[in-house]
């Protein structure tokens, strides 16, 4: 078994990859990050600065002046944008309906890339995100990809209090030119539609027994 690991868990929007996440992360005593946070703090930071983020000039300028910090916090990080914790601010509606565009612009996409490979010197994570596998980790044996149908995902939202359009994200997601949202090479792909929480974490633990990854057994 390795000293340090990345397990990459790829998907779109409400698949269930974030709940899958901190479960895993909780039974195998390493970091959770969520790369969409990241996105989102600097969709909201670039805000704050009065840029906006559909201008790829303006929002590489604008997120290169910013500093943000990813810092341990328990089982996850807590992502600060110039010493500020954004909070459930991540969620406005204004964020969430520019994080997408942000995301397709392949410069901004370099910086955050290489801050998240950065949070995995020296300590084990899971990451989620959509080119986790793809991309951003596209060594490690673990990489996941976590589906559900598109009416199960809606259901999910609206019980998360979101507003963005999952339709429109998927589509921006999908087809922008650099990291597009998809199955990374020799990713196991995981339908959550009909399946419960534990299931799905159970299917992802007997798969890293299988890629070598030795597990504890789950807790009591």
């Amino acid at each position: 078994m390795p000293d340090t690991f990345v397990i990459a868990i790829d998907g779109p929007a409400a698949s269930g990859k974030s709940s899958v996440s901190k479960v895993l992360a909780r039974r195998l005593h390493c970091a959770h990050v969520n790369s969409g946070a990241l996105y989102r703090a600097a969709t909201w930071g670039i805000l704050q600065a009065g840029a906006d983020p559909a201008d790829p000039d303006a929002a590489v300028a604008a997120l290169r002046a910013l500093h943000l910090d990813c810092r341990p916090s328990g089982s996850s990080f807590t992502i600060l944008v110039n010493g500020v914790d954004p909070g459930e601010q991540l969620r406005e509606p204004a964020v969430a309906s520019r994080v997408s565009t942000l995301a397709s612009v392949p410069e901004v996409r370099e910086i955050l890339t290489a801050l998240l490979r950065s949070l995995a010197d020296g300590r084990s994570l899971i990451m989620e995100g959509r080119d986790i596998g793809s991309v951003v980790f596209p060594e490690t044996p673990y990489k996941f990809y976590i589906d559900a149908s598109e009416d199960v995902r809606l259901s999910r939202r609206r019980a998360q209090g979101e507003v963005d359009s999952l339709v429109s994200r998927d589509q921006q997601d999908s087809t922008r030119k650099t990291a597009p949202l998809k199955v990374a090479a020799e990713a196991h792909v995981i339908d959550t539609t009909a399946l419960a929480l534990e299931q799905v974490v159970a299917a992802v633990l007997a798969t890293l027994q299988r890629r070598g990854l030795v597990v504890e057994a789950p807790e009591a």
